[in-house]
C-alpha cells in the first residue's frame, strides 16, 4: 500500500502545481508575454487568465503605467565650444507590451542612449546663451525625437524635462560678477531717478510755494491800498464836510511838526515852502491879541521866512 499512497501523494502536487501553473493573476495596469515553445502566443491582460500548464510559459510582465526616469548629467558642447552638463528626466509608459518586448532589448537603455545622442545634436547647434534661455524648445525638440524613435518599440514618451543646466565654474563666476553689476546699475538708475524725482517735486512745490506767497502779498498790498485810500476818503470827506478855515489848518500843519522830528536817526529834515503860509496864517491869527492892551490885538509884524537850523 504504500508505494500507491506515494504515487497518489505525487499525483496530488503535481496538479496542485498544474492548477497553480493555469491560472495567472495580472495585476491592474499590467501585461504578461506568453510565450509557448518558445514563440509568442498572445498577451495577457489585467484580471484572471488561463494557460497550459508546462506549453505555455510567462516570458516578460510589463508594467503599463507611466514612468519617471532619470538620467545622470552627460557633459555636452555648446556652439562656442563649452562644456556643460545636462540633467535629463524622462516620463514614458509602455503602451505595446509585446513590441517593448520583441523589438529592443533594453527599452530603458535604449531610452537613455538616444536621449544623449539627440541631446548632443540639438545643443551642438546653441550657443551658451541660447542654451541657458531655450529649455522650452530644447524639450519640445527632444521630445519629438524620442517619441518618433521609441514609436516602434511600443513606447510613447509623454515628456522631457530638462532638470539642471550647470556650465563651466569659470562661466558661472563671470555671469554672476555680470549679474551683480546688472544689479548695482539698476540700482544706481532707480536711485539717481528717486533723487531727480525728489528735486523736481521739491521745484514744484517751492514754486508753488512763491506763487501762493506773492498772490497773498499782492492781495494783502492791494487790501492794504485800498484800505488807505478809503481811509484818505473819509478824512478828505469830512474835512470838507467841516469846511475848516486856513487858521485851523495852519494850526494842525504845526502840530504835526515836531512828530516829523522824532526819532534819534533824524538827523536832517527839510522844512518846506508852506509852512511860511502856515505860520503867516496862524501868525494873522494871533497877531491882533495884545495882552497888555486888556486883551486887545495888534498888528503882526511881517513873518520871519528864516528856516529853522538844520542840526
Amino acid at each position: 500500500m504504500e508505494p500507491v499512497i506515494i504515487v497518489l501523494i505525487i499525483l496530488v502536487v503535481l496538479v496542485f502545481i498544474a492548477l497553480i501553473k493555469t491560472i495567472q493573476v495580472i495585476p491592474q495596469a499590467s501585461a504578461a508575454i506568453v510565450e509557448r515553445f518558445g514563440r509568442y502566443t498572445r498577451t495577457l491582460n489585467a484580471g484572471l487568465n488561463i494557460v497550459v500548464p508546462f506549453i505555455d510559459t510567462i516570458r516578460n510582465r510589463i508594467d503599463l503605467r507611466e514612468q519617471v526616469v532619470p538620467f545622470p548629467p552627460q557633459p555636452v558642447i555648446t556652439q562656442d565650444n563649452l562644456v556643460v552638463n545636462i540633467d535629463t528626466v524622462i516620463y514614458y509608459q509602455v503602451t505595446d507590451a509585446r513590441a517593448a518586448t520583441y523589438e529592443v532589448a533594453s527599452y530603458i537603455q535604449a531610452i537613455e542612449q538616444l536621449t544623449v545622442t539627440t541631446l548632443r545634436n540639438i545643443i551642438g547647434g546653441m550657443d551658451l546663451e541660447r542654451t541657458l534661455t531655450s529649455r522650452e524648445e530644447i524639450n519640445a525638440a527632444l521630445r519629438g525625437v524620442l517619441d518618433e524613435a521609441t514609436g516602434k518599440w511600443g513606447i510613447r514618451v509623454n515628456r522631457v524635462e530638462l532638470k539642471a543646466i550647470e556650465p563651466p565654474t569659470s562661466i558661472q563666476d563671470s555671469m554672476e560678477k555680470q549679474m551683480r553689476a546688472d544689479r548695482d546699475k539698476r540700482a544706481a538708475i532707480l536711485q539717481a531717478e528717486g533723487v531727480r524725482q525728489s528735486q523736481i517735486l521739491t521745484a514744484e512745490g517751492e514754486k508753488q510755494s512763491s506763487i501762493l506767497r506773492a498772490e497773498g502779498d499782492a492781495k494783502a498790498a492791494a487790501l492794504r491800498a485800498e484800505g488807505e485810500a478809503q481811509a484818505i476818503r473819509v478824512v478828505f470827506e469830512s474835512i470838507h464836510a467841516g469846511d475848516p478855515d486856513q487858521k485851523l489848518l495852519s494850526y494842525q500843519y504845526l502840530q504835526m511838526l515836531p512828530k516829523i522830528a522824532e526819532g534819534d536817526a533824524n538827523k536832517l529834515w527839510i522844512v518846506p515852502s508852506e509852512i511860511g503860509d502856515a505860520l503867516k496864517g496862524l501868525g494873522g491869527a494871533l497877531g491882533n491879541f495884545n495882552p497888555a492892551g486888556g486883551g486887545g490885538f495888534t498888528k503882526p509884524t511881517a513873518p520871519n521866512r528864516q528856516a529853522p537850523p538844520i542840526d
